[in-house]
């Protein structure tokens, strides 16, 4: 795992003058797993973050952002999956696919192992594990807000075959209704429209500006420069401003997954 997390807790225990033993002592834990978190060959336990942060007054930091280990992501994504998990809002755009935080498992693999070159199972099935780890983060009932914005041709596409697409589109309506995520369509008799050059996820949060992440074949571009941001966004709005209200958007896809499950 990267240093970011220990270099943090290091700054804040020298910001309340204890030493490493100190902190120990404090926290009920040993001098030497301390100086392992800091150096990042360990991750703390659930319980030993919510120590630290008790001792050091750093609120739920260290327990809320606790590494989650080695994740299996393409180098250009990690810098976007790690602000993922910091988002309030998070406002997707998808061309093709279902944005990854909203795939079902069998979606998901039906996705990963269409790639060039192929990859292994093993690899594949890290790959998944990944994707579902990103998802957790709607298991919290209010943060991040969610908003998908998807082509028609992402729900069109039967990847993985019609029972892989009811059981996806099926999770769509659920998070819809539940009133998790709202999500809006693009039809096809729209036509051009102003995101056709491919995915694009805004994120916004409490602390920071906001940031847009874009991506194409191979390659993705995290972009935080405030006027290529708005540039973005003003073209996210231009074509949400075309999409269908949510509950012409539900219908639509309602009877997909209607149509999916019925296929023979």
């Amino acid at each position: 795992m990267g240093t970011n997390y220990g270099d943090w807790l290091k700054e804040q225990r020298e910001v309340a003058g204890l030493t490493q033993q100190q902190l120990a002592e404090a926290a009920v834990m040993t001098r030497t797993h301390i100086a392992h978190i800091e150096a990042g060959r360990r991750v703390p336990s659930r319980e030993d973050a919510r120590r630290l942060d008790n001792v050091l007054n750093t609120g739920n930091v260290l327990s809320r952002f606790l590494p989650q280990g080695e994740a299996a992501v393409a180098d250009y994504f990690e810098a976007a999956r790690l602000l993922e998990q910091q988002a309030v809002m998070i406002r997707e755009f998808a061309l093709s696919f279902v944005p990854g935080i909203l795939q079902t498992e069998r979606y998901a693999r039906a996705v990963l192992s269409t790639s060039l070159p192929p990859v292994s199972e093993e690899e594949c099935d890290r790959l998944v594990v990944t994707r579902l780890e990103r998802a957790k983060v709607l298991d919290d009932p209010v943060t991040p807000v969610v908003w998908a914005l998807l082509d028609e041709a992402v729900l069109r596409r039967a990847v993985g075959g019609p029972e892989i697409m009811a059981e996806q589109v099926a999770h769509l309506v659920g998070l819809v209704e539940s009133g998790r995520v709202r999500v809006h369509v693009l039809p096809f008799d729209l036509g051009c429209h102003p995101l056709m050059d491919g995915m694009v996820t805004f994120m916004e949060f409490e602390d920071q500006p906001p940031v847009a992440y874009s991506e194409g074949m191979r390659m993705g571009m995290l972009h935080d420069s405030p006027s290529v941001v708005r540039e973005l966004q003003g073209r996210y709005d231009f074509a949400l401003s075309d999409g269908l209200p949510l509950k012409e958007s539900l219908a639509l896809l309602r009877a997909l997954a209607k149509d999916y499950g019925h296929h023979d």
